[in-house]
């Protein structure tokens, strides 16, 4: 009888979920189901707008491009130094911009490697020996107290870096004409570090530069504070600003949030010194960072540009800095330009 009981009771759960409680289950799945898919339907909607947005954004931005940073930095020279990870479309994009369109000389690339912020005790030593090695012959006496870090940073600055752009100092202090050839001890200086493993360089990165770009990681780490590559960027910035004309260090959208160099670089005392523009993946956020060099070239104050998101405390320099009057003559540019295609 209990068997019975219990099949009897199974039996008459399924008639009465396969029948009576059909109806209205299935009624408020279909709703729920209903409700769900519209929501997706507006979401889906606002992000394809969103997208259109942008890429108009973006077409913008290259057609005004040229017009907006016509011979901003005529006559002048910049170094890009880039940190492991700066990928490669925001250097070519910065190149691009401060060459075809700003009037300035990108001089060369100088890629810092993993090695160069590794502080285990045998690549410090190694970077240390280094320093002295190129430091002894271009007369250079390593300020104590720094880190190795600090100190390479600041004999590359020193035998690169000029604050005008009619002038370069050789190894005996003497000014010479920013095109003369290089001093052999530069490129030596440059050859001992690459052959050590600490950068990388293209271009002529060895030639005297009055500005510089520091291009930061494609992502950010998961905790800066604790990040050697985010500690190494405040000491590094610091010596290339107090050698150069100016110095700006960007960042892309995704790679400038919290815990990263530009959030890092924002919170020191050195943002006061040096810009930053964190959103320079699109085409806007290069013509800023070019803008950024002419601001401070011009002796304005440094500033957080980009996203606010990241910490930014405007979109772009304003006013928006004008070619100085030693600049070449203006040309005709057409604000519909395509000549961008490769960003």
């Amino acid at each position: 009888v209990s068997i019975v009981a219990v099949f009897l009771a199974l039996a008459i759960g399924i008639v009465l979920g396969s029948t009576e409680l059909q109806g209205p289950t299935y009624n408020l799945l279909d709703r729920t189901t209903a409700k769900l898919q519209a929501e997706l339907n507006q979401v889906s909607g606002q992000r394809n707008t969103a997208q259109a947005q942008a890429t108009v954004g973006e077409a913008y931005a290259q057609a005004v491009e040229p017009v907006v940073l016509h011979n901003l930095l005529a006559g002048q020279r910049l170094l890009i130094v880039t940190e492991p990870g700066a990928p490669g479309s925001v250097v070519a994009g910065i190149t691009d911009a401060a060459t075809a369109d700003a009037g300035a000389t990108v001089t060369g690339q100088i890629a810092l490697q993993n090695k160069f912020f590794d502080n285990s005790d045998t690549t410090l030593d190694f970077l240390n020996q280094t320093n002295q090695a190129v430091a002894q012959p271009a007369g250079i006496q390593l300020t104590t107290g720094e880190t190795y870090q600090q100190q390479a940073a600041e004999v590359m600055a020193r035998e690169i870096l000029v604050k005008s752009a009619g002038s370069a100092p050789n190894q005996s202090g003497v000014i010479q004409p920013a095109g003369s050839e290089p001093s052999s001890t530069v490129q030596t200086m440059l050859e001992a570090y690459a052959n050590s493993g600490f950068l990388t360089t293209s271009g002529q990165p060895y030639l005297p530069a009055t500005l510089v770009i520091v291009v930061t990681p494609q992502t950010a780490p998961s905790d800066g504070v604790n990040d050697q590559l985010d500690q190494v960027l405040i000491p590094l910035a610091t010596e290339l600003s107090t050698y150069s004309a100016a110095t700006v260090v960007v960042g892309t959208s995704a790679g400038s949030g919290p815990g990263s160099p530009i959030a890092v670089l924002r919170a020191n005392s050195v943002a006061n010194q040096v810009s930053t523009v964190d959103d320079t993946d699109l085409v806007s956020g290069q013509t800023v960072a070019i803008e950024s060099l002419a601001v401070l070239l011009a002796g304005g104050k440094a500033g957080s540009y980009g996203l606010t998101a990241n910490g930014a405390t405007s979109v772009a320099p304003s006013p928006a800095p004008t070619p100085s009057a030693s600049a070449s003559p203006t040309v005709s540019v057409s604000p519909t330009s395509t000549k961008k295609a490769t960003k």
